[in-house]
């Protein structure tokens, strides 16, 4: 089933990323996690894309096994910096064979020794948005990526909302934002959308700060603000993993019930392929959420 057809029927969706695990024991990890996530009924998941697809078989591999054996809805990440167009229409016809109906159109990032490469494919995800919709029509379900603080290489927010419009235009349907850990720049980012005239649904991206240093290096290469406020209470307990995690639990439930209580689309976590930090925040919202 498309995701978008899920949203129009959703107050408020949940839905989870995964990454594709490395080893077997990961993957057994991974799995065991989806089965601990599964009855929460998350409108969908996705499963990320590596940097100049290296993980290309590995998601793939993910996302079918996902469809295939559970009842979840499933959407492929898919990047294309460092793929053909005719790759690119491999990738999104294996798909289509296997019944994947949802997509996340991303640029993404070329390997460190990739750098030189030459682009052959699309350059900019909107340029993925029209060749997936002017190949496949109206077949897959496209989301994208959005940033409420701008993405690291936009040189100002109004720049980075032109280049959001772009893929919004070129057929996208819907968008989920790269983490933030201060609503006021989800809000800001919403009124700019509004401005200029992009009302595509967008859902909010929610990173639990679970370990600290790990957390504020994600932050620090996506250009993700951490409050100072947020910051001075994590550095209690530095040396405390415990309770660490149950900050980030308290802090991440302030955060969406906030979202929530004005009326957000939906929250999308990404699990680190983990389920007790999630399973924690939404048991403390989901009395908003099932409301």
């Amino acid at each position: 089933m498309k995701i978008i057809d899920k949203l129009k029927e959703t107050k408020v969706s949940i839905s989870f990323e995964f990454f594709p695990p490395k080893t077997e024991e990961a993957k057994n990890q991974l799995f065991n996690t989806i089965k601990e996530l599964q009855p929460l009924n998350p409108t969908f998941v996705s499963v990320t894309y590596g940097a100049g697809g290296s993980t290309r078989e590995k998601t793939r591999e993910i996302v079918k096994k996902i469809h295939e054996e559970t009842s979840l809805t499933v959407m492929a990440h898919l990047t294309c910096i460092a793929h053909t167009q005719q790759e690119i229409l491999e990738i999104l016809s294996d798909y289509k064979d296997i019944g994947i109906q949802n997509i996340l159109a991303l640029r993404g990032d070329l390997p460190l020794d990739q750098k030189d490469t030459i682009l052959k494919g699309c350059k900019h995800a909107d340029g993925l948005v029209r060749l997936i919709r002017d190949s496949f029509k109206d077949y897959f379900c496209i989301a994208v990526a959005s940033y409420p603080e701008k993405h690291p290489e936009s040189p100002n927010i109004e720049r980075d909302i032109l280049n959001f419009k772009r893929k919004v235009e070129a057929g996208a349907d819907f968008s989920i934002t790269q983490m933030f850990f201060d609503n006021k720049f989800f809000y800001q980012f919403l009124e700019r959308c509004e401005k200029a005239g992009i009302n595509i649904p967008i859902i909010a991206g929610i990173m639990p700060i679970t370990n600290f240093n790990q957390i504020s290096k994600f932050a620090s290469m996506c250009g993700a603000t951490i409050p100072e406020e947020i910051v001075k209470k994590f550095e209690k307990f530095i040396d405390s993993p415990e309770d660490m995690k149950k900050l980030g639990i308290e802090i991440a439930t302030i955060q969406c019930v906030d979202l929530i209580n004005n009326d957000v689309k939906g929250l999308h976590f990404y699990t680190l392929n983990k389920s007790d930090a999630t399973l924690k925040i939404y048991e403390n919202i989901k009395h908003l959420i099932q409301e």
